[in-house]
């Protein structure tokens, strides 16, 4: 192991893995590649000392789809491109307590309720808050809702109905956002984390790595996540959308996929990081290294508009590594 590294353990040891500085990251992301066994070891190991020991599992739905007013250059439900990605209105309150019992069945531990737009109607707020009851009755999976845009009574109105996180991914760091989206700005989301902690809510944000930002920004929105509380970091990986600004981009390489999973870790040691969208399609056989890498979390099941893998899958592959769950 490097110098570098074993001085960043053994100072996380002695001052009760506080993460690290901006600076210190940037010098392990730059490192050369033949480092990157050692900075994914580093990974694991701070995450064994300090971040959740078992593997948590969540899930998804994609709750409304299409037609979002937002130009974010990798979303194949914005209505700036033809994608072909489905337009179908709010799901019903039925229909999403039928999903929530299937992931139940499956010990799947948080319901992620995710919908288009730019942030969620009054009308279709009831339905979620009614939906989240019923759910909360007959489940014992968590709630988590990702609504876009969050006001101060909406946060509420969600933490009465029985969500207890809210999902808002930053998507990338300011300096590299108006790169990526142009029809809202950065403060409107920093505003949306703090209203949504503000209201009692717990916190999930990070973004999606691969869209052609540096390391120096990739550290600048883990550091930015880490400054506004984030209890879970969910780590995407870019699936390129055709139709999209982002649609012939390359997906990341495996090794620096993996390096960005450890210094998640290094910078925020003891939050969730949770390894989300792209999981497949960027890591496919080596996705289980992501467990070996700090990651103490991953999405099962479809992403919004794109393929992931099945419960049962998922299940396998914790039972195979041997990993706790919770």
């Amino acid at each position: 192991m490097t110098e570098l590294l074993r001085n960043i353990l053994k100072t996380m040891l002695e001052n009760g893995g506080d993460g690290l500085d901006e600076k210190t990251a940037l010098a392990v992301a730059e490192s050369p590649w033949e480092d990157n066994m050692d900075i994914l070891a580093a990974g694991h190991y701070v995450r064994s000392m300090y971040g959740p020991r078992a593997t948590g599992t969540c899930a998804i739905t994609n709750a409304k789809s299409g037609r979002c007013p937002e130009n974010c250059a990798f979303c194949a439900q914005s209505a700036h491109y033809e994608t072909g990605a489905p337009v179908y209105p709010l799901q019903g309150k039925e229909a999403l307590l039928d999903q929530a019992r299937e992931m139940d069945r499956h010990n799947i531990g948080r319901f992620g309720i995710v919908t288009s737009g730019t942030t969620v109607s009054d009308k279709d707020l009831d339905t979620l808050c009614e939906a989240a009851l019923s759910i909360r009755s007959n489940c014992r999976i968590k709630l988590c809702a990702s609504l876009g845009l969050l006001n101060e009574e909406k946060a509420l109105r969600l933490k009465q109905a029985g969500f207890d996180r809210y999902h808002h991914n930053l998507e990338t760091a300011r300096s590299h956002f108006d790169k990526i989206c142009t029809t809202h700005d950065y403060d409107e989301d920093i505003a949306t984390l703090r209203v949504a902690r503000k209201a009692g809510l717990s916190v999930c944000s990070c973004g999606i790595f691969g869209l052609g930002e540096s390391w120096a920004q990739r550290v600048e929105l883990l550091a930015t996540v880490r400054a506004e509380h984030a209890d879970c970091v969910p780590v995407n990986f870019l699936c390129p959308v055709p139709g999209t600004p982002m649609g012939k981009r390359q997906p990341l390489e495996r090794r620096e996929a993996l390096r960005v999973v450890a210094l998640a870790r290094l910078m925020l040691p003891h939050a969730d990081i949770n390894i989300c969208g792209g999981r497949l399609s960027t890591l496919a056989e080596e996705q289980s290294f992501v467990l070996a890498s700090g990651a103490s979390c991953i999405m099962t099941g479809n992403y919004l508009t794109t393929r992931g893998l099945g419960y049962d899958d998922d299940d396998a592959l914790l039972q195979a590594l041997g990993s706790e769950r919770r």
